[in-house]
């Protein structure tokens, strides 16, 4: 345990890169919303306004699962780290970042609920599709998605560790034909209409419960190739 510990605050050597950066860029759209909503009601705008830029800071864990890997893994190595306790220091401490942010968003959402959106009538945290539901699912919901995104991002760089290149081109081309195939198949069969309908009843919950699911699925797909990638 002491060793995964060390690797996590390995990582977070440069606390910029987890702490620093997603930060930035959640108060950054924060900042930006609040001023468009505020020129909106200035304009004369009534309706209720709501805004997805609070998933901003997400998509940079796309990226964070790169770079966990890519920037420590050589070093780790070197200093005689074993792959399984890189994998998991690492997963560590994005599951208790993740964690915290999610927690973030919850009471972020709350005041924003009970400031009637910032005095402004708009919402950016407390989505309602989300909001309605109770504090797990909603902590539970950000969570996984936060996950999703970092595994996803983490096991590219492993297939890139792992085959460099080449592999990597090689797996986006087999999945862009696979999303292709379906895509294809449901045209064919005009069946569009079935998807679509299946999608309108997710839930904040399914969605919480069976990103899990992938996640742990991708996870364990991430670490059966980065125990054979090199750096």
């Amino acid at each position: 345990m002491n060793r995964i510990i060390n690797v996590a605050r390995m990582q977070l050597i440069n606390k910029w890169t987890f702490i620093g950066i997603p930060l930035v860029i959640l108060f950054g759209a924060f900042l930006f919303t609040m001023a468009i909503f505020w020129l909106v009601r200035l304009g004369g705008g009534t309706e209720v306004m709501f805004s997805g830029g609070a998933q901003a800071p997400m998509w940079y864990f796309l990226a964070l699962g790169i770079q966990s890997l890519t920037m420590t893994f050589p070093f780790s190595l070197a200093m005689s780290v074993s792959r399984r306790t890189f994998f998991l220091g690492t997963l560590m401490l994005f599951a208790v970042s993740a964690l915290a942010l999610s927690a973030f968003y919850y009471v972020m959402g709350l005041i924003e609920t009970a400031t009637n959106g910032w005095g402004l009538g708009g919402r950016f945290f407390a989505l309602d599709w989300v909001a309605n539901n109770n504090a797990f699912i909603q902590i539970m919901f950000y969570f996984v998605l936060m996950v999703l995104l970092f595994i996803t991002g983490f096991w590219a760089a492993t297939i890139y560790m792992r085959w460099r290149t080449t592999g990597l081109l090689i797996f986006f081309i087999v999945l862009g034909v696979a999303l292709l195939g379906a895509a294809f198949y449901l045209t064919l069969a005009e069946r569009w209409g079935e998807v679509w309908s299946w999608m309108v009843t997710w839930s904040a919950g399914g969605i919480a419960l069976w990103g899990g699911v992938i996640a742990l699925a991708m996870a364990a797909a991430s670490y059966t190739t980065l125990r054979k990638a090199t750096a």
